[in-house]
């Protein structure tokens, strides 16, 4: 089974990619996270660190790891509905964001013009640093307009978090592959008064 089949990249922003490593909320969550390895795993298939042999503190950053998560899915969703995310929740944010600062602003002169920029840091094999750069994508984002478009997906089960950037802004599933068509599937066998077979098949 590969990462893909695993993980899903359709949350439109990092950290809420790593909010959606907990399946099927909606119905018994599956978790994705269940060792160390699987946090490495991830953070590598992100390309959020490098790949690096287990490491003793890995326990630690995965018991951080599943914190941070909670933490950040609980802020995005306050913040989606105009809420204030609770105190402790920014304050673990926060505190994970300032374990690995991100590179210093530098600036440029392109086209004769100054415009800032950034050299991009090397990757590192540290999961907390891993997971800073995670929060930092969460503080970037809930304050910024985007997060009221952070949806949940319609489908029965599911509930990924993804933004909708769609132009009408009125995406209902975290993918059409993968729960889209399956939504068009049953309304299709619903009208046609047939049952779909046991065994997954038409």
């Amino acid at each position: 089974m590969s990462s893909d089949d695993v993980w899903s990249r359709c949350g439109g922003r990092l950290c809420l990619d790593f909010v959606n490593t907990l399946r099927d909320r909606a119905r018994v969550p599956r978790e994705t996270l269940a060792v160390p390895q699987d946090l490495r795993r991830w953070l590598e298939w992100t390309g959020t660190t490098a790949p690096a042999r287990p490491a003793a503190r890995d326990a630690d950053a995965l018991d951080l790891a599943r914190k941070l998560r909670d933490a950040l899915d609980r802020a995005v969703l306050a913040a989606a509905d105009g809420a204030l995310p609770a105190p402790a929740d920014l304050a673990l944010l926060n505190s994970t964001a300032a374990a690995h600062p991100p590179p210093a602003p530098q600036l440029t002169v392109l086209n004769g013009k100054l415009m800032p920029t950034t050299t991009p840091a090397p990757a590192s094999a540290d999961l907390a640093a891993g997971l800073a750069l995670v929060a930092q994508d969460a503080v970037a984002l809930l304050p910024s307009p985007e997060v009221r478009r952070v949806r949940v997906c319609g489908a029965d089960g599911c509930a990924l978090r993804f933004v909708d950037r769609s132009p009408a802004h009125n995406r209902r599933w975290c993918s059409m592959e993968r729960c889209g068509n399956r939504a068009k599937a049953r309304r299709h066998l619903a009208r046609t008064g047939r049952s779909p077979r046991a065994d997954g098949g038409g």
